[in-house]
């Protein structure tokens, strides 16, 4: 899942950024409203995550300039003001939940979990292809019963397959979700991460769940094909 991060205080960014990405989210950031709200408008995110006192434009109307565009993506609001109405203030505004700060990452993480389960209409959210399942709350990973151990990139990569099975994927596509958007597209990592990838789920089984599309990408099917 991909989180955009909208916060001037450059290490708190940084802080949340870093443990976003260890639970396998693709994170980017931006360091004042008038960008972020560039990136909220142009870009498709699972999450926002939304510091009040920015620099250029303040949270409140970065979240309603947003929400005016008709864009329903979860946006937590996180501020050092926790008076009542600043709380009213921000949920007026748009904003689905709000965190003061200083706060746990822990309990960030729970509330950013939270609004994805919110988003989903289906409150398990349980990813599946044929007998391979993942399950995007408990991180778990199984095929046939037997428990498959990834990485944080390898998770995300395959989430990022099943959100989209059976599309072709180009190497520019999974760039842009599943690392970011300054990614190196002359590097061979994606390769790289999808030979991993495909170890760890189809080796020891009789139906290839990841194939090569040859000049066009991946895809992860559990349909029968002939390629």
């Amino acid at each position: 899942m991909r989180i955009l991060v909208i916060e001037d205080e450059k290490k708190v960014a940084s802080f949340i950024k870093k443990g976003l990405e260890e639970q396998s989210y693709v994170v980017e950031t931006a360091f004042n409203g008038l960008d972020g709200e560039r990136l909220a408008l142009k870009n498709d995110y699972d999450a926002i995550i939304l510091d009040v006192l920015l620099p250029k434009q303040d949270g409140i109307a970065t979240c309603q300039k947003i929400r005016m565009k008709q864009i329903d993506t979860p946006i937590l609001m996180l501020t050092a003001m926790g008076e009542t109405e600043d709380k009213v203030r921000g949920l007026d505004s748009g904003a689905d939940d709000y965190l003061t700060k200083p706060f746990h990452f822990e309990e960030l993480l729970a509330r950013v979990r939270a609004l994805l389960r919110r988003k989903s209409q289906d409150k398990s959210a349980v990813l599946q292809a044929g007998e391979l399942v993942l399950d995007p709350v408990t991180r778990k990973v199984e095929r046939d019963g037997r428990q498959i151990r990834l990485t944080s990139r390898e998770f995300a990569l395959l989430e990022y397959f099943l959100r989209n099975k059976g599309q072709i994927l180009s190497r520019a596509n999974l760039a842009q979700h599943v690392w970011n958007v300054s990614f190196d597209m002359d590097s061979n990592v994606i390769d790289v991460y999808v030979k991993l990838l495909r170890q760890k789920i189809d080796k020891g089984f009789d139906t290839p769940l990841i194939r090569t599309m040859v000049g066009a990408g991946y895809v992860l099917s559990d349909e029968d094909s002939d390629d």
